[in-house]
C-alpha cells in the first residue's frame, strides 16, 4: 500500500469557518478517488490518502486537479521514534542512484510533544546519513535531493518530492453559479477560475440548431468533460435561441443584434438560476476584446438582469486566457471550427457604444415574454460526470 500526504494552504486562514472548508475538501477528495480503492483520512492541517501501489499514478493525476490542495507527496511512514526515523531515512537514501550525492534535510514538527525540534531533527538525520553513506555531502543550496520529514501526531512521514496542487478553495465552499458556456476559448477558462474560488458550477449553452450543427453541441459537451475533472459533476443545460435570433433579425437593427441577443441570454439564464436556486452568473467577458465587451456594451447588457454577474477574465488579455485554456486542456477543443449562436449572425459593423434607451426602444418591437417562454420550453439538461 502507498500513502500520500496532502497539504492545503488558504483553508488554514479561515478561522472559525475552517472546519467547513476542511469537511468540503474531505468530501471532494473522497469523491474524486471513490473508484480507486483509496481511503482518505483527515489529520490536523493535513489529509492522507492510502491506496494500492498499482493506482498511485492515477491518484496523483487526480489530486493535481482538486482545488484547495497546495501540494502532495508520496511518503514513507514510520512510528514516532527517533531511531525508527533514522533507520527509515537511511533506507530511503539507500535506494537512490549514485548521482544523488548531495542533500539536505528539511524537518517540520507539527507535534510539539515530540522531544526533538525541527533544527535538531535536521542535524540528527543529516549526521546519520553522512555516517551511513560516506559518499554523501551536505549542500544547502540546490542539493541533488532533499529529504523532508514531517512529525505528525501519530506517525512520522518522510518524502523526497512535493507535487504542486492547483491551489484555490474546495469546489462547493463559496456557493453555486451558472456558467454561460459558449464553444469558444474564454468561457471554459472563466468557469475553471470560478471553480478555483470554490464555486460549484452548472453550465448553460445557447444554440441555434439547425443553423448551428450538432457538432457544436458535442463540442460543448467535450468542454464540460474537461471542466468536470475539477468538479466531479457538472449539469449542462442547453437552450435554443433560434426563434429569438429570427425575431431579432426581422424586427431590430442589425448593428444591435449581438447586444440584444446577449441581453436575452441573461434573461434566460436568470430564469434558469431561479429554477436551479443558483446565486450568480459567470461569463467569459474580457474588457475590450470584442465589440460586445466594451465598457458601454457590458453595462447595457448587464442591465437586462438583476443577477450578480462574475467575470473572472475581465482583466486578462487573449494570450493569458489562451494560456489557461492550454493548461486545462480545453484549447484544442475550443478552436474546432463549429460556429455557435453568437458568431453565426455577427453584423458587419456592430455598435461598440450602445445607448440603453436605444436598445430598450428596439426591444419594444419584440414580444419578450413569449420569446423567453418559448426558448425555455427547449431546455434540455444532462449531467456530465
Amino acid at each position: 500500500m502507498a500513502t500520500i500526504l496532502v497539504r492545503y494552504g488558504e483553508i488554514a486562514l479561515k478561522g472559525k469557518n475552517r472546519g467547513q472548508f476542511e469537511q468540503q475538501l474531505h468530501r471532494n477528495l473522497k469523491g474524486a478517488l471513490h473508484d480507486l480503492e483509496a481511503s482518505v483520512t483527515r489529520h490536523r492541517g493535513r489529509f492522507s490518502v492510502n491506496c494500492p501501489d498499482a493506482v498511485l499514478h492515477q491518484i496523483t493525476i487526480r489530486l493535481g486537479r482538486i482545488f484547495g490542495l497546495t501540494s502532495f507527496s508520496p511518503v514513507y511512514e514510520t512510528v514516532l521514534d527517533i531511531e525508527a526515523i533514522k533507520e527509515k531515512a537511511a533506507g530511503i537514501v539507500r535506494d537512490l542512484p549514485d548521482s544523488k550525492n548531495t542533500f539536505k534535510v528539511k524537518a517540520r514538527r507539527s507535534n510539539k510533544d515530540f522531544p526533538y525540534s525541527s533544527p535538531e531533527l535536521n542535524r540528527i538525520l543529516g549526521a546519520h546519513l553522512l555516517h551511513s553513506y560516506p559518499g554523501l555531502a551536505v549542500k544547502i543550496d540546490d542539493p541533488s535531493f532533499t529529504l523532508e520529514v514531517e512529525i505528525g501526531y501519530h506517525k512520522a512521514y518522510l518524502y523526497l518530492e512535493r507535487i504542486s496542487g492547483p491551489g484555490g478553495l474546495p469546489v462547493g465552499t463559496c456557493g453555486r453559479a451558472l456558467l454561460l458556456l459558449s464553444g469558444g476559448i474564454d468561457s471554459p477558462a472563466a468557469g475553471w477560475l470560478a471553480m478555483k474560488r470554490g464555486l460549484s458550477v452548472e453550465a448553460v449553452h445557447f444554440h441555434s440548431f439547425p443553423f448551428t450543427s450538432r457538432h457544436s453541441l458535442e463540442k460543448v459537451v467535450d468542454l464540460c468533460r474537461k471542466l468536470v475533472l475539477y468538479g466531479y459533476k457538472l449539469p449542462l443545460h442547453q437552450v435554443s435561441v433560434t426563434k429569438i435570433q429570427e425575431a431579432l433579425r426581422k424586427n431590430c437593427p442589425d448593428e444591435l443584434g449581438v447586444i440584444l441577443l446577449r441581453r436575452m441570454m441573461l434573461r434566460l439564464a436568470e430564469r434558469l438560476c431561479g429554477q436551479r436556486k443558483l446565486q450568480a452568473l459567470v461569463t467569459g467577458e474580457s474588457l475590450g476584446q470584442v465589440a460586445s465587451q466594451t465598457l458601454e456594451s457590458i453595462d447595457v447588457i448587464s442591465k437586462a438582469t438583476r443577477m450578480l454577474i462574475l467575470r473572472p477574465l475581465i482583466g486578462f488579455d487573449k494570450l493569458e486566457i489562451t494560456g489557461i485554456a492550454e493548461k486545462i486542456d480545453t484549447y484544442q477543443t475550443s478552436i474546432l471550427p463549429f460556429e455557435d449562436c453568437c458568431t453565426l449572425f455577427v453584423p458587419g459593423s456592430p455598435v461598440t457604444k450602445p445607448k440603453l434607451a436605444v436598445v430598450e426602444r428596439s426591444e419594444q418591437n419584440l414580444d419578450l415574454e413569449f420569446l423567453l417562454d418559448e426558448a425555455m420550453k427547449t431546455l434540455e439538461t444532462q449531467i456530465i460526470r
